[in-house]
């Protein structure tokens, strides 16, 4: 009982430090903007190379781990309770959710016009091969890692989701709170800059479809609609809720992608995602290192790279909790992989049919060269040019909301159970408590990036997450120490039962 009571110390802390601070942003925008600069630049200056090495090290770790011996080790003695197809989805909803929506169209051809370097081949081959290295394996080794630690804490260990049980020796009850108040921290930070950079494409694209400009009114509406059926969706329950709704997701995907592929050139689009993947995939260290001639300026890593690892990272716990909740009955190399190679082929083919999409109506003259340039609106003006645009409008905006439910409910669902230790199945009280905290968090991102010095709402989202992600970038390394000298012991221990 005194241990459940500590824990629910962090809970009610972290409930309250984001309240004031959601409340400090929707107050004071322009001053809180005003720290929040000066922190994530010194943060960038002084450790951003950090990022890009944890990443690809990260990488590696989870490639020899699955390779090994070790990789054989089954997360729990159970058949896995969810069909592939339905974890695929589930995962695939909650890793990537309203992002991959967001900068379908936008970062390609950013990045075609932009490279960052000198480049000798095609722009757009560039563009393709740097937007599948934001969005691919070393993403999801971000979620990997800590799908690996919560499901072997879970369904090997027997123990809670609190990342403080990875390192067993510590016996202070500050130094484990502080570990598990950092994490809900990291977690909520990461799904309250999802959710507010989903909830201002929502309202671009209505603007757009209605050719209205709205007010802030708008935003809050579409905020507090998002919100209400998150947390009536999380309290259903995984199965009843998440899970029919990752699968919603997951098919309006597929209807949206496959209808701008049939009316695009497809054999453009497969020959420049194999050429992408190929030069991916050839250049990968070099490019993970920011090595010659991928030696990028600091002002564009800062823009793109150190940002994107900084939201994996912060999106990483809260992934991985929920990755790891839906995993149990599949063993360490089956976790890896499925973690590692689906979700990455998905973004390369869903990038690849909007990336090349675009490519090409720009260079048929169908569009200005810069229609594609604000990350909000991007998608919309895509879509208006193919046959039936204001449907697929309709069902890209459908499709937002879809991912941005589900994303926000499972984030809902993990806070829960960090919050209710004693059970994998929070209580509907602690799902509402955590549902009224993330909306109120949220609504100051929103508000920030709308009054305060932030020239938009993307922007306050990157400094903020570049500063809360630092503090668990370091844990990382020291929760992949302890969880490897344990699960080394396990294997022993594994393998001396079966031999006698």
């Amino acid at each position: 009982m005194k241990t459940f009571q500590i824990k629910n110390k962090v809970f009610v802390y972290s409930v309250l430090f984001f309240l004031v601070l959601g409340g400090l942003l929707i107050t004071i925008p322009n001053r809180s903007y005003i720290i929040i600069d000066r922190l994530s630049s010194y943060v960038l200056d002084v450790f951003g190379q950090l990022y890009l090495f944890a990443g690809l090290f990260i990488l590696c770790f989870l490639i020899v781990l699955a390779l090994s011996p070790i990789g054989k080790i089954k997360l729990g003695n159970s058949k896995p309770k969810y069909s592939t197809v339905s974890w695929i989805a589930m995962m695939y909803s909650t890793g990537m959710g309203a992002g991959i929506v967001l900068r379908a169209v936008q970062e390609p051809v950013y990045f075609s016009q932009h490279p960052g370097v000198n480049i000798k081949g095609s722009e757009e081959t560039h563009a393709l091969m740097m937007t599948f290295y934001h969005w691919g394996f070393t993403a999801w080794a971000f979620y990997g890692l800590f799908s690996l630690f919560i499901a072997y804490l879970l369904f090997v260990k027997n123990k809670n989701i609190q990342l403080s049980h990875l390192i067993p020796h510590i016996q202070n009850n500050k130094v484990n709170n502080s570990i598990d108040l950092i994490t809900v921290i990291t977690i909520v930070f990461g799904v309250v800059s999802a959710a507010a950079l989903g909830v201002s494409q929502i309202e671009s694209g209505i603007s757009y479809a209605t050719e209205t400009a709205f007010n802030f009114s708008l935003i809050l509406c579409i905020c507090t609609t998002v919100f209400l059926a998150a947390i009536i969706s999380s309290v259903r329950g995984l199965s009843k809720g998440i899970k029919n709704l990752s699968l919603i997701n997951i098919g309006l995907t597929l209807v949206l992608m496959f209808y701008v592929f049939l009316f695009s050139d497809q054999a453009s689009i497969f020959l420049t995602m194999v050429e992408a993947i190929k030069d991916l995939v050839t250049n990968f260290f070099t490019l993970s290192l920011a090595f010659s001639p991928y030696d990028f300026s600091k002002e564009f890593l800062s823009d793109w790279t150190y940002y994107y690892w900084a939201f994996w990272l912060a999106w990483a716990p809260f992934t991985g909790i929920f990755i790891a909740r839906i995993s149990k009955g599949r063993s360490i190399r089956e976790l890896i992989t499925g973690v590692l190679l689906i979700p990455s082929l998905g973004s390369f083919i869903w990038f690849s049919v909007f990336g090349d999409s675009a490519f090409q109506l720009i260079n048929q003259g169908a569009v200005d060269i810069n229609a594609f340039n604000d990350v909000f609106t991007s998608i919309f003006v895509f879509l208006q040019q193919y046959p039936l645009g204001s449907v697929s409008i309709i069902l890209a905006l459908v499709l937002l909301v879809g991912f941005l439910i589900t994303s926000i409910d499972s984030a809902i669902y993990v806070l829960g159970m960090f919050s209710n230790l004693k059970s994998i199945h929070p209580s509907r009280l602690h799902k509402i408590t955590w549902g009224i905290g993330l909306f109120v968090i949220t609504l100051g991102f929103l508000v920030l990036g709308q009054t305060g010095r932030a020239e938009n709402t993307l922007e306050a989202v990157q400094k903020i997450l570049v500063i809360s992600s630092l503090f668990f970038l370091f844990l990382c390394f020291i929760f992949m120490l302890f969880f490897m000298i344990d699960v080394i012991n396990q294997y022993r221990n594994n393998k001396h039962k079966n031999d006698t």
